[in-house]
């Protein structure tokens, strides 16, 4: 509901005279199991707008409401508990794959390792691991530096299935992927989606033409939403993105 911000000094607890105002009077509705990509030119607001979910910045006006309760009031481990990210900067452990997914569990003995298989198999990930002297035991070094780019994507992928939140946000989740990885994560993303409200955030459009809704930002403002063949239609930013994209490649 009217939703702002603003980047400042402020963030660092200095007074900033001139903020950037990054997002103005955002309003939408989004309901459960609903799948809504956000596109826009780069720096538009789109991975601001959804890094207020999770409390990572809180709004300078408005108010961001889950199930009709302000999120400020919640506990945030709750709140984020509702939640699973997957974007392009996978952040790894070096620990096991196991360990991995299941990203969160105190001690190894927590980890339920069926989870984790069903998890690494809904990931494309299954013949990856079937090679491996270890399997879900191989530890995948700093950062998974052991893996290849598609590999630790997908791995994100399978701790977002093992952890079953109910509010999925992806951002830039198919970036910089050679088009074999890229297939592969696709379809994990499209079981992972399933029965799930989910956030989008895609530079490739061709990758979101099936959500439900396309909210396209421009200067931190809501300037067009619908399906992807009624923003077509209206031959407003959309379509010009779109006619873009399709001429480059």
């Amino acid at each position: 509901k009217s939703v702002g911000f603003s980047y400042g000094n402020s963030l660092l607890g200095e007074q900033e005279n001139d903020p950037k105002q990054v997002l103005k009077n955002i309003d939408l509705t989004i309901r459960s199991g609903e799948v809504i990509a956000f596109v826009g030119p780069s720096g538009s607001g789109k991975s601001t707008l959804v890094n207020l979910l999770p409390r990572f910045f809180k709004p300078s006006s408005g108010q961001i409401l889950l199930d009709g309760i302000d999120i400020q009031a919640l506990d945030l481990r709750d709140l984020r508990a509702q939640m699973a990210f997957v974007s392009q900067d996978v952040i790894l452990f070096n620990d096991t794959i196991a360990a991995n997914v299941a990203y969160g569990a105190k001690a190894s003995e927590d980890i339920d390792r069926s989870r984790v298989l069903e998890a690494i198999g809904a990931a494309n990930l299954q013949d990856f691991i079937a090679e491996l002297p270890q399997g879900i035991d191989t530890e995948i070094g700093d950062n998974g530096n052991r893996l290849s780019g598609g590999q630790r994507q997908r791995l994100a992928i399978a701790r977002a299935i093992y952890k079953d939140a109910p509010l999925l946000i992806l951002d830039e989740a198919t970036s910089a992927l050679d088009s074999e990885s890229e297939r592969q994560v696709q379809e994990a993303l499209e079981r992972l989606m399933q029965g799930r409200t989910t956030l989008v955030i895609a530079h490739r459009l061709s990758t979101i033409e099936h959500a439900n809704r396309i909210v396209v930002l421009d200067q931190g403002q809501v300037i067009e939403q619908g399906t992807h063949q009624e923003l077509i239609s209206k031959n407003g930013l959309y379509a010009t993105l779109h006619s873009l994209q399709f001429s480059q490649t």
